[in-house]
């Protein structure tokens, strides 16, 4: 009996303590699943304001996009105004590749729409709060917001020349009118779900490149773009495009980059009222 009771006891402990050992591991699980998004935190400066779209028809217009002028990599003056645009007037599609690190991989990319001569940029961003700064390994575990900054260019395309040092590329897209408007209401549609209900940036499912293949897929209501560890390496991505026949050029790709490069054009041209068109004035 003794022998009996001794194993039941042994059994019962060893139970508890998978039981316990279970809970604790469970702990961080059940922290990271509790927190929830918001949009009402103390937000990095020209992360602060979120845009969104009022559509008419034709007309859909931009409340709180964002101009931020910017002088080398500490001063800039805010600015944010509301602008209307028809349309009909979209013409144009431009992809911005913008890498940021030594190590050949991460990237920052956007879109920039042209109505006729006037540029907006779309930037799908990892939303970060005053003290924060940038950590893909932040970015996985559910720490920074998902937003979608709607600002002109001279904005967008100085913030990474002035302010980060980066280098810019600038690549125009082949693509019809039909599908650069349908895209275009696709992202302007997601920004104002993000103004109404706030969702978590993710390192690896939720960022600024994959979140444009997935607008693209959708628009085209297939895989047009297909996964890719260059979609991971955004840094990549415009050798991806231009295998896929995205990118507008009948230059070989070794010879684009330098081709399509801006920084030099975004320095000398920052302060002119033609920025957007003196950025395309390539060779």
């Amino acid at each position: 009996m003794l022998r009996v009771h001794l194993e039941s006891m042994q059994f019962l402990h060893s139970r508890r303590v998978r039981v316990i050992g279970l809970i604790i591991l469970g702990i961080p699980f059940l922290i990271w699943f509790s927190i929830r998004p918001s949009n009402n935190r103390d937000w990095y400066s020209n992360q602060a304001v979120l845009a969104r779209a009022e559509i008419d028809g034709d007309s859909v217009t931009i409340r709180d996009l964002r101009n931020f002028r910017y002088v080398g990599k500490e001063d800039f003056t805010p600015g944010y105004d509301e602008r209307t645009y028809s349309l009909q007037k979209l013409e144009s599609l431009w992809f911005i590749l913008s890498p940021f690190s030594e190590w050949n991989g991460p990237a920052h990319t956007m879109l920039s729409f042209g109505f006729e001569d006037e540029f907006i940029v779309v930037s799908i961003e990892a939303r970060k709060e005053a003290d924060e700064k940038y950590s893909a390994l932040k970015g996985a575990l559910r720490q920074y917001e998902l937003m979608y900054v709607i600002g002109d260019e001279r904005d967008l395309i100085q913030q990474r020349t002035e302010k980060f040092g980066d280098d810019v590329f600038l690549y125009p897209v082949r693509i019809s009118e039909e599908n650069i408007r349908a895209l275009f209401l696709e992202m302007m549609h997601e920004a104002n779900s993000l103004y109404e209900n706030p969702r978590f940036y993710h390192t690896l499912f939720n960022t600024c490149t994959n979140g444009i293949s997935r607008h693209v897929n959708a628009i085209t209501g297939k895989r047009t773009i297909p996964f890719s560890y260059k979609i991971l390496l955004p840094a990549f991505t415009d050798t991806l495009l231009y295998d896929l026949g995205f990118i507008d050029t009948e230059l070989p790709f070794p010879e684009i980059r330098e081709h399509f490069q801006i920084n030099e054009k975004a320095k000398l041209y920052k302060d002119h009222k033609d920025f957007s068109g003196k950025i395309r004035e390539f060779d």
